[in-house]
């Protein structure tokens, strides 16, 4: 029903991902190449049409569209009033490491993790501390030891968690997410869990919402959650928190209107309305056709360039590329692909020390421009390999 293939040309329309030289091939920021679904975009027509753009509310069909969407596909209910409108996801972290925690504590991560991260922790005088999530050559999971050795230095006042998980694409369980609130209750570390990717699952797989997992879980939280990554709509601004306990709920309310995100632009509220009433057939073709995608990807390292390894992942579009059979410095690694094939990828060391040896693939675009930086990534291995 819905045209994945069709390859829209976004150069020149001011766009971060297409700001790259006319040759190059922008794979990297977490940014889809699809139109976004017909539904969202009629509903920003009619809204263009009525032709005054003046301040705009948060309307009562903004609340019910985020309730509807998580209880029928994520089976958590929110209370209305736990929800607040804010700018984006990264406006509503920094917000909240302003205001519920103190300069010179700690903010923990489980790296490699979203790069953005460490900006809203050290642009805000606190400290970065990691607990780097175990590799064992197929997968991540968590050293439990080190994070709970971590979560009990009384310095360490917040958990930042990515759930589910960019760049290696883990989907936590019930039990893991269940582990992680009992450890930071008992340690008063308040969990701030980044849920963007929530929708991006394979078909078959679905995430479990932090905050649905146990009244620990629930009361001890803030969700960052938003349709712009499901929809292709980052480009307006619109996200939410939802933040059950009433005391930090208050505090984060203040923070972040004292920061001026928390009020919607002309389009933010109708294209958010529309893609979570409107956009779950459109949602249901992408995920098989992403999953396609994630699958050519494996397919074609596993034929053409076995020494690249594709890390297994049943979220987001996201692939996290072991590379330590052809490097140590995967951002040499990216720059020489860069120079060689013009592919632009993302150097896994932007998510932390221990990504140093991978890179990350954004596969979601048609298929045609996917063959086409597959075939970048393997001329480039090749030739590295030759000279080496």
């Amino acid at each position: 029903m819905y045209d994945f293939d069709q390859l829209t040309d976004r150069r020149n329309t001011g766009s971060l991902k297409w700001d790259v030289a006319e040759h190059e091939l922008p794979m990297w920021v977490a940014d889809m190449d699809f139109e976004t679904a017909p539904e969202i975009i009629k509903a920003l027509q009619e809204r263009v049409a009525h032709g005054v753009f003046g301040y705009t509310i948060v309307t009562d069909d903004w609340y019910d569209a985020y309730i509807s969407w998580w209880e029928r596909r994520h089976h958590i209910t929110f209370e209305r009033d736990s929800l607040i409108f804010c700018t984006g996801i990264v406006p509503a972290i920094s917000s909240a490491v302003r205001k519920l925690t103190t300069v010179g504590e700690n903010v923990l991560i489980q790296t490699p993790v979203y790069n953005i991260f460490f900006n809203s922790i050290r642009n805000n005088g606190r400290n970065i501390l990691e607990s780097p999530l175990v590799y064992d050559g197929k997968e991540y999971k968590i050293d439990f030891e080190d994070l709970e050795s971590k979560l009990s230095n009384p310095q360490t006042t917040m958990l930042l968690l990515c759930n589910p998980h960019n760049p290696v694409g883990k989907i936590w369980d019930r039990e893991t997410l269940a582990k992680i609130g009992e450890l930071c209750a008992k340690h008063h570390v308040l969990v701030l869990s980044d849920e963007i990717h929530c929708d991006l699952t394979d078909p078959g797989y679905e995430y479990v919402p932090f905050a649905s997992v146990s009244e620990t879980c629930k009361n001890n939280s803030v969700t960052c959650i938003a349709p712009t990554k499901t929809f292709g709509i980052p480009g307006l601004q619109t996200a939410a928190v939802m933040v059950p306990n009433p005391v930090i709920r208050h505090k984060l309310n203040r923070g972040l209107n004292t920061d001026e995100v928390a009020e919607p632009n002309a389009f933010a509220i109708a294209g958010a309305v529309a893609a979570f009433s409107q956009g779950e057939a459109w949602l249901e073709e992408l995920r098989v056709y992403l999953a396609d995608n994630k699958q050519f990807v494996r397919d074609f390292c596993a034929e053409h360039i076995p020494m690249v390894k594709v890390v297994a992942s049943h979220a987001t579009y996201l692939l996290w590329l072991d590379c330590s059979a052809i490097t140590e410095n995967a951002t040499e690694l990216k720059e020489e692909i860069q120079r060689i094939s013009g592919l632009v990828l993302t150097e896994g060391e932007e998510y932390g020390a221990c990504g140093r040896k991978f890179m990350r693939l954004n596969t979601a675009c048609p298929r045609e421009r996917l063959k086409q930086g597959m075939l970048c990534l393997k001329k480039s291995i090749e030739a590295i390999l030759r000279n080496h």
